[in-house]
């Protein structure tokens, strides 16, 4: 059996405490003792240098010990508290906003710490905000980062606490530094076994979603943890990340380790303090999967959590294929569907669209040779296989948007795309059915003309 749900071994209380407003409000928020210290002189955007700090040790947030998640330890020392409990309502120092432009989806503001003079805006177009933050040293571990848009978890694969807010709290920060937050209970998902070649991380978190359903993390943390997440790359663990907010997760969460500093290396001059759950710590639900079983999935029309095995929907025609997106658009989701294209040795049967998130992945697409095509870059593979020549970077169709958006369903149409959400009218028309997927299976089914096991072409 791939699924098991443990019971916790105690349930850690919801009920809510009394709020108190700081009387200290400034502009520059004051840093904890327990927090490193980043000199303001330093600019965000000028990183040449690794951290200086090699030790990363599981953090402590005082004198009095107490057991505690991820996610209740960053907001202990974001508060300046020396434990937390779910449901608590603190003040939470901020680390990083992020602005997201809807005129312009993927353009982006960064604003360091202290909020004060250095505070600065990004004028340049990167591409899609919740992977140019990744690539740019913004996700770094242990720190609160809070962005306009729904998908900013997505920087939790970099053990940080990261979530969604509106424009109305993201001008609160702006002004205070800080932002009054309720800590969020945690459900801890353990993904053990021998990753399957044919997988990839978006058949994980479809599986995580099909099981919990989207409303079955509301307003909880999801933290992943387990010898599968550890085997995977950055950009799967923030696949993983991207779509806790698919179950209505308040953030996703995966614990730092050497793939993380590595990532890291050379994108940050900024010193960081990873944490870890603590082994006695209170988890409100925990979930083990042995995904050496799993099998390559997809979610029907119209929801995230309605899961399908891709075998069974074999006899599904589709009309195009979509890869792009803050889940689906990054480079190794080009990679991996290059390697598929590739296998085949055939043409796709179908328009399939290609979005690249931002410059970055963009250039790679153009420029990294595909392991095992004797040299051939993403852009030869998806040209001879008759793919549309790969877009400028952008959300493109994945929000819908005008009709001329790139890519956007006009029709009723079916879809399957690497997205992260299939609600009636998402991609553009209302009566468009979107099948989400890997690239693995999006790929595959771009070959076929229907949804299609990406086994029949790697294995």
């Amino acid at each position: 059996m791939a699924f098991s749900l443990i019971a916790p071994t105690s349930t850690p209380s919801l009920q809510h405490k009394n709020l108190t407003v700081p009387s200290d409000f400034s502009f520059t928020s004051t840093i904890s003792t327990h927090r490193c210290h980043k000199p303001s002189s330093r600019r965000i955007y000028c990183s040449i240098a690794p951290p200086q700090q090699l030790q990363h040790r599981p953090s402590t947030t005082g004198s009095v010990k107490k057991a505690m998640t991820m996610t209740e330890k960053i907001f202990a020392r974001a508060s300046e508290r020396t434990h937390l409990s779910p449901g608590d309502n603190v003040w939470v120092n901020v680390d990083i906003l992020m602005t997201h432009d809807v005129c312009g989806p993927g353009s982006i503001g960064i604003f360091k710490r202290e909020f004060g003079e250095d505070a600065k805006a990004n004028p340049d177009y990167k591409g899609v905000c919740h992977v140019a933050l990744a690539q740019e040293g913004h996700c770094r571990p242990g720190e609160v980062l809070l962005g306009t848009d729904s998908h900013t978890c997505t920087a939790g694969a970099f053990g940080q606490f990261a979530t969604g807010i509106g424009n109305t709290d993201a001008g609160f920060v702006l002004g205070a530094g800080k932002l009054l937050l309720k800590v969020p209970p945690t459900l801890r998902f353990v993904m053990d076994g021998e990753m399957p070649s044919y997988l990839l991380a978006k058949d994980l978190i479809l599986q995580i979603i099909g099981e919990i359903t989207v409303a079955g993390a509301t307003y909880k943390s999801m933290e992943f943890v387990g010898t599968t997440v550890e085997s995977l790359n950055m950009e799967e663990r923030m696949t993983l990340c991207n779509m806790a907010i698919e179950a209505g997760g308040k953030n996703g969460i995966v614990p730092a380790d050497s793939t993380t500093y590595k990532y890291l290396e050379g994108k940050t001059s900024l010193s960081y303090e990873p944490v870890y759950s603590d082994q006695q710590a209170s988890f409100l639900s925990e979930y083990r999967f042995d995904v050496s079983k799993l099998e390559p999935l997809v979610a029907k029309p119209h929801s995230p959590d309605n899961r399908a095995l891709a075998r069974e929907c074999k006899d599904v025609k589709i009309d195009r294929v979509y890869i792009g997106s803050c889940t689906g658009g990054k480079t190794e989701d080009f990679m991996a569907a290059a390697k598929v294209l590739l296998a085949s040795g055939k043409q796709v049967k179908v328009p399939t669209f290609l979005v690249p998130a931002t410059q970055k992945v963009w250039m790679d697409i153009y420029s990294i040779p595909v392991p095992g095509s004797g040299g051939k870059t993403c852009s030869q593979i998806f040209e001879e296989a008759g793919c549309d020549t790969p877009a400028s970077p952008s959300c493109a169709a994945c929000l819908g948007g005008p009709k001329d958006t790139y890519a956007r369903l006009n029709k009723p149409e079916v879809c399957v795309s690497t997205t992260n959400r299939n609600f009636p009218g998402r991609m553009g028309h209302k009566e468009g059915e979107i099948y989400l997927a890997s690239p693995y299976t999006a790929a595959a089914s771009a070959l076929t003309g229907f949804v299609t096991d990406p086994r029949e072409f790697l294995q």
